[in-house]
């Protein structure tokens, strides 16, 4: 039996992979939740009535009592901090999106845990969706003839007490770079009412993404030579359209031994994506993606 921790549970997503477990017993038979954390306390509480877990004192308190974390925290600030009293350990861990807010902590976390031979996986797990995988599979393989754009739409909450901008744009990033590229050169955007909208430019083509503020519905569009179809992304049940079941089966592989699906440079991708939509945001103009360094 693995024993595991869920530190920073405010986010829905604790709630959410303590309800995958409990509805897919025999799939995370070895996994155990020992713990959970948050600095919003009333959230722990809300856990520990609903499935029966255990609140743990401060982030640091399962140090050396775990085989896994798992990080949920809703501002990317605090992912770093919650990790790294782990590390050293070398144990697997599941990072929500955003990795983190900014590009150099993102690098210095990973930078951290490969050091100490840490398997890792996160992100939004709107990589997940069986929607945007298949556009991307389509992308691939040309379907309808070679992609010359596309279109993603999803919520924005630029005020967000949990790191603003960066609370929510990971998810539109997110598919995005699952779709259709994990390496824009450069994006540019405009702000019109309560939308922000971004072209993101690759080599062949450019991508539409339109962030609406409060507002909570996903799209997604692939436009080929021959064709475009547009999808509403919505969750769905079961193992192959279950976001959080997926997120949760890749971690829990990881977490039995086996190794972790993205490259490191595929990983940090959303961090340095969205900072430089926030750039753009910023000054008004086109900003560079910056090269991954490690």
């Amino acid at each position: 039996m693995k024993k595991v921790a869920i530190l920073g549970c405010e986010n829905s997503h604790a709630h959410s992979f303590l309800n995958t477990m409990k509805n897919y017993p025999d799939d995370f038979s070895e996994i155990e939740v020992i713990g959970v954390y948050s600095d919003e306390m009333a959230e722990c509480e809300k856990l520990r009535q609903r499935y029966g877990v255990d609140i743990l004192e401060d982030y640091t308190s399962a140090v050396g009592k775990v085989d896994g974390i798992i990080i949920t925290a809703r501002n990317g600030d605090n992912h770093y901090k919650y990790a790294k009293p782990y590390i050293e350990s070398g144990i697997p861990m599941y990072i929500d999106k955003p990795i983190t807010n900014s590009e150099e902590e993102a690098v210095a976390l990973v930078k951290d845990l490969e050091a100490h031979g840490v398997r890792f996986t996160g992100g939004s797990t709107l990589r997940h969706d069986s929607t945007v995988l298949n556009f991307k599979k389509e992308r691939i393989e040309n379907v309808d003839g070679k992609t010359l754009g596309g279109l993603v739409k999803a919520p924005l909450d630029s005020n967000s007490k949990y790191g603003g901008f960066f609370f929510y744009a990971p998810h539109l990033v997110e598919i995005v770079l699952e779709m259709f590229g994990r390496q824009p050169k450069s994006v540019m955007t405009y702000k019109a009412g309560i939308s922000t909208t971004v072209v993101f430019r690759y080599d062949e083509y450019d991508v539409v993404g339109v962030f609406a503020e409060n507002n909570y519905l996903y799209y997604a569009s692939r436009i080929a030579e021959k064709g475009a179809k547009m999808e509403k992304i919505v969750l769905g049940t079961g193992r192959e359209h279950d976001w959080m079941y997926k997120e949760l089966k890749e971690y829990y592989d990881i977490l039995m031994g086996g190794e972790r699906s993205m490259s490191t440079e595929d990983f940090l991708a959303p961090v340095f994506v969205a900072n430089a939509i926030k750039r753009s945001i910023d000054s008004g103009k086109q900003e560079e993606v910056h090269p991954i360094s490690l």
